[in-house]
């Protein structure tokens, strides 16, 4: 709100995927500063706001210019908030986290409203144009990459992002097919796949992975993540909380490794010098967490949600 004080706390009517555990996680302060490097629909933003005092202050970051106009739309009225148009992994050349912070959230992958918006090309069960970018202001569509990529290319992006084992042979028909017909349409390009990997027990649709694969490939999720992760370590306070929900086991094993090299010592090895005593600049907060019955009951894309969350060693 303008005047810089908060409501009550109050709970999302659609709650965003393990929305207590989150803010259970983050602890946040009342005079702290947050940023919400997924602001999405502002679930989670809304939550950290309604615990923060007048003196707090939440930076919300989206790719999306779509969340971007929703944020201002419905949180910038609030003096304690501040916008920026981007990926999570420039926050560090943000001044507004110049200062330091004391929690970070990351809610990896595509939002819901991405996937229900047809135009966005994210979703093979709707038709749509082949976009699948999250930032639509910059960068080459699915459709402009599939033009262009060589058949190595698309294999590759395949087997590592969506770890499809049909890659080579989707992608040489990929190939095959562009030189009559560009591929435009998402529907277009899951029947192809379809018709490759086969309809299988149908619980799958045999696109996932490939769609998975493209679009994280197409919006460098990966590469954000890792520089994502480093720069919320280094901008962390001591006693500051890092809380990160994934979706899928690329995602978390990042997530899992950063932390567990910022918190553990690496295993010794007796044939070299003794190293310098490992001082831990991360502890793991709460290891794995899944969403509980009553939420995938409510919400069943929180299914193959994991959260994690560490605290920036030191004093608080």
């Amino acid at each position: 709100m303008a005047n810089g004080t908060s409501v009550t706390q109050q709970t999302p009517r659609h709650l965003p995927v393990m929305w207590k555990e989150v803010m259970d996680g983050l602890r946040v302060k009342s005079d702290g500063c947050y940023l919400d490097g997924t602001f999405g629909r502002g679930g989670h933003a809304r939550g950290i706001l309604d615990r923060l005092g007048p003196d707090g202050r939440l930076l919300l970051m989206d790719k999306d210019p779509d969340a971007i106009a929703h944020a201002e739309a419905h949180f910038t009225a609030d003096a304690r908030v501040s916008l920026h148009h981007g990926s999570f992994a420039d926050m560090a050349h943000w001044p507004a986290a110049g200062g330091g912070l004391d929690g970070v959230l990351l809610d990896l992958g595509v939002s819901s409203p991405q996937l229900d918006v047809a135009e966005r090309g994210f979703s093979f069960r709707q038709d749509g144009p082949l976009d699948m970018r999250m930032d639509t202001s910059r960068g080459q569509s699915a459709a402009e990459w599939l033009a262009q990529a060589s058949e190595k290319d698309i294999a590759d992006v395949l087997w590592l992002y969506g770890e499809e084992k049909l890659s080579r042979r989707i992608a040489r028909v990929l190939v095959a097919k562009r030189a009559d017909t560009p591929f435009t349409r998402t529907a277009q390009l899951a029947e192809c796949i379809a018709g490759v990997v086969g309809r299988g027990d149908g619980k799958i649709h045999p696109a996932t992975r490939s769609f998975q694969a493209i679009r994280i490939y197409i919006n460098r999720e990966l590469a954000d993540l890792e520089a994502g992760l480093q720069a919320a370590h280094d901008l962390l306070k001591p006693g500051g909380r890092l809380a990160v929900i994934s979706f899928h086991s690329l995602e978390d094993r990042i997530v899992k490794q950063f932390i567990a090299k910022c918190a553990k010592a690496p295993a010794g090895n007796r044939r070299m010098p003794a190293a310098a005593p490992f001082r831990p600049t991360l502890h793991d907060v709460s290891g794995a967490l899944k969403a509980g019955d009553d939420e995938l009951a409510e919400n069943p894309r929180a299914r193959s949600a994991v959260l994690r969350v560490a605290e920036k060693a030191g004093t608080a």
